[in-house]
């Protein structure tokens, strides 16, 4: 069932065979791009290169086959991958090497094991979207707020965070404004989430009215 259609190519590739692992390749990134439409709604260039990247995969594969550079090239291959890791998500490096791994298996000849591997990631990226199995909890929040060079970061909302959080963490430190002003991001578990508001009055309270922004997600540090 897992074995390969181009076992024998010392005599060439048939047409044939090129011609399934395209096919493959094809419906494995269709499969892969769908689902990921579904899941995250990226931009539609993103979608089409998610959809085409098996192809390329595999072709770049078919023309290495059995030589040593092989392994340059496939090296070489996945550190495109670069380009998606300043601006992009997670989501979207994984759903790219996972593109990629497809035009891996059909390049090989692998053609049965792509398709069901596509299958598979699709139903494993539905059932995590569609679960709160990995979603954070309700009371965790990412705080990013500035306050002017004078105060001590450090300290200056402890008492604040000891009143309204169970835990306060922070996790990075940017002057902005040049230099006359701190950004400061923390990570917070929430005694009560029906008290945040009362939270961030103090907080703003604190900071001169400062921009204080909250966030169930992890935030990058910008200047605002």
């Amino acid at each position: 069932m897992f074995t390969s259609i181009l076992t024998n190519t010392s005599s060439g590739l048939s047409v044939t065979a090129v011609l399934i692992c395209l096919l493959a390749s094809l419906a494995c990134g269709i499969i892969t791009a769908f689902t990921y439409r579904i899941t995250e709604h990226p931009s539609k260039s993103f979608l089409m290169t998610t959809a085409i990247l098996p192809a390329v995969v595999q072709i770049v594969i078919l023309l290495v086959n059995g030589n040593l550079g092989a392994g340059v090239a496939v090296a070489g291959s996945f550190s495109l991958v670069r380009f998606r890791s300043l601006p992009g998500k997670a989501s979207d490096i994984l759903v790219i090497f996972i593109a990629m791994a497809l035009g891996l298996c059909t390049g090989m000849g692998y053609v049965v094991l792509a398709l069901i591997l596509a299958v598979l990631f699709a139903a494993f990226l539905f059932v995590l979207t569609g679960t709160q199995f990995l979603e954070p909890g309700s009371s965790y929040r990412s705080l990013r707020i500035s306050i002017p060079e004078d105060l001590d970061y450090v300290t200056v909302f402890d008492d604040i965070f000891e009143k309204y959080t169970k835990k306060a963490r922070i996790e990075t430190v940017k002057t902005v404004n040049l230099g006359t002003l701190y950004q400061i991001s923390y990570e917070v578990e929430l005694r009560d989430a029906g008290r945040e508001k009362e939270m961030l009055d103090e907080i703003r309270t604190r900071n001169g009215n400062l921009p204080v922004i909250s966030s169930h997600a992890p935030m990058q540090m910008a200047e605002l």
